[in-house]
């Protein structure tokens, strides 16, 4: 579980998020969402600790993000995963030592200990046999299916993933989007998504933040958006024609 508790963060002179209360649920997809310039993404780089709140706090369970000691922080780091948005896989090294970097990096394993969950890893996104492969030689949506792999070798509690489904097929998208939440579910990760795909929202979204303007406009889960009477979450979803079609299936 992470909480945001009155989060706000000023870039100079302007306000760009205003008072963020929301937590973010364990075992849960739980996603960010709302338009460009509405604060979501600097809400998650304040979740994450790229940047400091002006005010405000981050709870990890009973650990305070931005306070806490820099012990604290290294063991915090250890637990979370990051799913980037241009997958940020190494093109000079094979599929296998782009998800064992964070091993090689942040654990004492034997080679064989890495190796083995290296594959267990790559069993887990489909990607079994594609060790010894580079980025170069896979498709896109297998170089995100391997950027799922590495954020989650460390076998984190936390798992951020920034926009998983851009540059995709809606088909591939699909696929992206069960596999976390699959993944999600197996290992009871608190995951956070941020996405403005309405698709990814209407399949997995089980704890929803919709941010207007800095602010938390709207809290829900996917089966809510529909019948909700929220005017910003009515703007949002109506930019997408398949939520229109579906609403007006639904009357």
């Amino acid at each position: 579980m992470i909480r945001a508790e009155k989060i706000f963060k000023n870039f100079g002179d302007q306000a760009v998020l205003k008072g963020i209360d929301f937590t973010f649920e364990a075992g849960k997809t739980n996603l960010v969402i709302g338009k460009s310039g509405s604060g979501k993404t600097v809400l998650l780089k304040i979740l994450v600790g790229l940047f400091q709140p002006t005010s405000g706090n981050i709870w990890y369970s009973d650990i305070n993000l931005v306070s806490a000691d820099k012990e604290s922080l290294r063991k915090l780091r250890m637990e979370v995963g990051m799913l980037f948005q241009g997958n940020a896989l190494f093109d000079s090294m094979t599929i296998e030592e782009n998800i064992r970097f964070p091993l090689d990096m942040f654990t004492t394993k034997t080679l064989k200990e890495k190796k083995d969950r290296v594959n267990y890893c790559l069993e887990r996104v489909s990607l079994e046999g594609n060790n010894n492969k580079f980025p170069s030689e896979i498709s896109g949506g297998m170089q995100k299916r391997v950027g799922i792999a590495r954020a989650i070798v460390l076998n984190p509690k936390y798992l951020f993933c920034d926009e998983p489904n851009s540059g995709l097929d809606p088909q591939t998208s699909i696929t992206i989007d069960e596999l976390i939440l699959n993944i999600t579910k197996d290992n009871k990760i608190t995951t956070i998504i941020n996405t403005h795909d309405m698709n990814s929202v209407m399949e997995i979204g089980e704890n929803i933040c919709l941010l207007d303007k800095g602010k938390l406009a709207w809290q829900g889960s996917k089966d809510e958006v529909l019948i909700s009477k929220n005017e910003v979450l009515h703007d949002f979803i109506f930019a997408s024609p398949f939520l229109q079609k579906l609403i007006e299936n639904s009357k």
